[in-house]
């Protein structure tokens, strides 16, 4: 279903989530701790975009979405996709609605969105992140460390480490990119360089509760066994604008 994807220019997809000690993401549909400058980083990272009338695209999923507070709305720079078989007509305050994956994906790149969207930012629920992490296009994962412990029902996927692999935020690239940094025309190194902006390397603490923000990104080279073995793929095709308020089976505020 990845196949014909390659042939699209296609947009990062990150995941995002805070995840405990036995990688617990929720209870009933809720966040099982409270810690308003956690938080405070998601909405940083998914409302950032590098100029004026860029925007990402947010995929929910139905949980994840109904158990957002409506105070939350709108999220600036946003166009939200809600993912759900279930319902049929467009929630408050969501822009499209689609019943697969593949066709909230691709409207990042539809006639509509192609000139605005810059990023996909995955919020869950869990089936949503297990599709982003086999997709092509997914390079990073942002997934807070919370170092306690906390009675969950739902956890974060597991993924390969090999292949996800967690960054250090002191330093930029390889060592050898590094002693560049440093020593091109005679400058001195006094500070590492800080490889994704906005991340502090330092544990937070929050509410009594520890934690550290990471990330962690695919390695140059990978591919999924979705991309290789691509003669028993289902072929997707790019959605279409057809001038009315579908676009395949997504529905459009």
């Amino acid at each position: 279903m990845f196949a014909s994807q390659e042939k699209v220019q296609g947009r990062p997809i990150r995941l995002i989530a805070a995840a405990c000690k036995n990688m617990g993401i929720g209870k009933n549909g809720w966040l099982p701790w409270t810690l308003p400058m956690e938080f405070q980083y998601l909405l940083d990272k998914i409302s950032s975009v590098s100029r004026p009338g860029k925007k990402n695209l947010l995929v929910w999923g139905r949980i994840c979405w109904f158990s957002a507070p409506e105070n939350l709305h709108p999220i600036d720079n946003a166009v939200n996709v809600v993912l759900s078989r279930t319902i049929s007509t467009l929630p408050k305050h969501a822009h499209y609605l689609c019943n697969n994956f593949e066709s909230a994906v691709l409207l990042a790149t539809s006639p509509l969105l192609n000139e605005e969207v810059e990023t996909i930012w995955i919020l869950g629920g869990v089936e949503i992140y297990k599709k982003a992490l086999a997709h092509p296009w997914c390079d990073l994962i942002y997934l807070t460390d919370i170092m306690a412990d906390f009675d969950c029902d739902t956890f974060f996927p597991g993924f390969d480490r090999n292949v996800y692999r967690l960054q250090d935020q002191r330093c930029s690239g390889s060592s050898v990119d590094l002693v560049r940094i440093c020593f091109d025309k005679h400058l001195a190194c006094k500070k590492y360089v800080q490889h994704f902006p906005g991340v502090p390397d330092e544990c937070q603490q929050e509410c009594g509760i520890r934690y550290k923000f990471q990330v962690f990104k695919k390695e140059l080279g990978y591919r999924s066994k979705q991309e290789v073995n691509s003669n028993g793929l289902q072929t997707s095709v790019q959605p279409e604008d057809h001038g009315e308020k579908t676009i395949n089976d997504t529905n459009v505020i």
